[in-house]
Formats: C-alpha cells, structure tokens, sequence
C-alpha cells in the first residue's frame, strides 16, 4: 500500500517521501501488520480550508475519503490527494507546508486522520 510522507529534513524544510506499507496475506486478503496509533479523528469540511506554511500540531495518518486536498512545500512541491489516498503529516518542525482543500464531494464530506 503506498503513502505518501512528508517530513522535516535536516535542512528544516519539509520534503515528500514515497512509502510502501507491506501487505501479507491472511485468510485470502492482503492486509498490514497492526499499527499503533493514540486517538482517532473525525472532520467535516466544506471544502474551503486553506493553511499557509504550518507544521503538522501532531504526527498525522490521514486518510481521504472525499474531495481533494493539495500540500504543497516550501521548495514548490506539490501533491494532490484524493479518496482512498494515504498520507502522514510528520514534518514537526520547520518551514511546514501549505494545505489546500481544492475539492469537496458534497457538503460535510471529510477525511480522518490518526495520531501514530
């Protein structure tokens, strides 16, 4: 299963990571090892949410289930997420980067995010 990180280099600008989540066979599905995670997070948007260079306030497993969001860096980089994407905010420190809600499928649709 793929994720997409991004995270605080040792240059403190935040960069994107392409991660790979094994998956193993159990009982004829593909399914991961159990992660760990403290809490879980439910939000609702309305597709309007832009944040200019931040932080993640927490390590961050985000899941979209509707709409598309867009996290562009400092350097210009940009990703876009849509439902059924993966991505984990854990650029902690340093510049931060830029969320922006692009598309919301219907009002109230959302996407929820762990914390690992």
């Amino acid at each position: 299963m793929k994720v997409t990180r991004f995270y605080t280099g040792e240059d403190n600008r935040s960069h994107f990571e392409d991660l790979d989540i094994p998956l193993n066979e159990v009982r004829g599905r593909l399914m991961s090892d159990t992660l760990g995670v403290r809490g879980l997070i439910f939000r609702e948007s309305d597709g309007t949410l832009n944040i200019d260079l931040h932080v993640a306030p927490r390590r961050q497993l985000i899941l979209c289930l509707a709409g598309e969001v867009e996290i562009e860096l400092g350097n210009g980089d940009v990703r876009r997420f849509v439902p059924g994407d993966v991505y984990l905010a854990d650029d902690l420190s340093g510049e931060g980067h830029i969320h922006r809600e692009v598309r919301c499928a219907t009002p109230g649709s959302s996407c929820h995010r762990t914390s690992t």
